[in-house]
């Protein structure tokens, strides 16, 4: 047999067929049966010396993220069903105070938006404040820095965000260069311009936001909802944020509050990016001062021909295409490589960023 049919009968037969059929060192492999074992290890009784569910490295909400992370959805809902119904791990689910007791942190945060929807009320209302809470933490982590990302590029002397004629401080301009007035021409020699510090509506720079919801995307979809929270309160940009899997909900009207746009998440179930696109080409009005930032792994599930059609239209339009790649908790791009390239031979910019990353990008840009 070969090393893979291997290990998928030492799968099936579990930790105790170890001594037969090692695992070796294929991490993928260990951490599917570290996830399988955490399940159906409560079949295994007491006499045989294993405390059913008893994990060496999980707990409950870390077993979920794992489940998300290592199957694919049919699979993910079978073992949640098992899990709930046939194992009755309801803790998380049902218990208000074990929820309660858990530390709130991004792996919970994950837990309860891939688990929101079997939650009762009231652990849902108990679930809304931790995600309150750590979307707080992820606030505070990002605000400066993003800010000052995009406000100190544009302001690092206080004259003036936008340099273009409309925002052109008359006055101060003519003091600042009234040194060089010019007798034999009758007229101010204009060496220094100076702009107006405060922004003008017909100056904001347009960020639509599109956020892939499938379940390998979590950890873009949290940062992207605190991340689009703070653009909006940037004086310079017009922020908008969509989410999308087969279909695509706009979420603008609750960009300043990251719980509901998070609890609005249903994670999981195909990616139609094509259908996102097209939805970010009807937001585009003023192409030569919109940024449009689809923040995806690129495997399309619908039309790939539709993609990269509705791709070129924003391109074409005089608009920005910036494209953000998944990032893993190690800040590892896992994204269609393929798709990612032809979307920068059509003249996208692609790259796999930080939060902090993109907002240093998006100052340079509207700079």
């Amino acid at each position: 047999m070969d090393r893979d049919a291997l290990n998928r009968w030492r799968l099936i037969l579990g930790r105790f067929s170890e001594n037969q059929l090692p695992i070796g060192d294929d991490r993928g492999v260990i951490e599917i049966d570290e996830t399988m074992e955490f399940l159906y290890g409560r079949e295994y009784n007491e006499e045989m010396g294993v405390r059913g569910g008893d994990s060496r490295m999980l707990n409950v909400p870390k077993w979920i993220t794992k489940v998300r992370e290592l199957f694919p959805v049919e699979v993910v809902e079978i073992l949640e069903n098992h899990a709930l119904e046939k194992y009755n791990m309801k803790e998380l689910l049902t218990d208000k105070e074990v929820l309660e007791k858990l530390e709130p942190n991004k792996d919970l945060l994950k837990s309860i938006l891939q688990m929101k929807d079997l939650m009762n009320s009231d652990v849902l209302d108990a679930a809304k404040r931790i995600v309150k809470k750590v979307a707080m933490e992820i606030q505070k982590e990002l605000e400066n820095e993003i800010k000052e990302s995009i406000v100190g590029k544009l302001d690092k002397s206080n004259q003036g965000y936008l340099k273009n004629k409309n925002n052109i401080d008359i006055k101060r301009t003519i003091m600042k260069n009234l040194k060089n007035y010019n007798n034999d021409l009758g007229k101010i020699i204009v060496e220094k311009v100076i702009y107006n510090s405060r922004i003008k509506s017909n100056n904001k720079w347009n960020i639509v936001i599109a956020v892939d919801e499938s379940g390998s995307m979590i950890n873009s979809v949290i940062h992207s909802a605190v991340m689009a929270g703070i653009f909006a309160s940037l004086p310079m940009l017009k922020t908008k944020l969509i989410i999308f899997d087969t279909e695509v909900v706009d979420l603008s009207e609750y960009i300043d509050d990251p719980v509901r746009t998070m609890m609005s998440v249903q994670l999981g179930g195909g990616t139609h990016i094509f259908k996102a696109l097209g939805y970010c080409n009807e937001l585009i009005t003023e192409p030569q001062k919109t940024i449009v930032v689809l923040i995806s792994d690129l495997y399309e599930n619908g039309s790939v021909t539709a993609m990269y059609r509705e791709a070129q239209k924003i391109i074409d339009s005089g608009a920005r295409l910036m494209v953000l790649t998944s990032l893993d908790d190690t800040c590892t791009g896992i994204y269609d490589k393929q798709a990612a390239q032809n979307l920068r031979n059509m003249g996208a910019d692609v790259a796999a960023l930080t939060p902090e990353g993109l907002s240093k990008w998006i100052a340079e840009i509207i700079s």
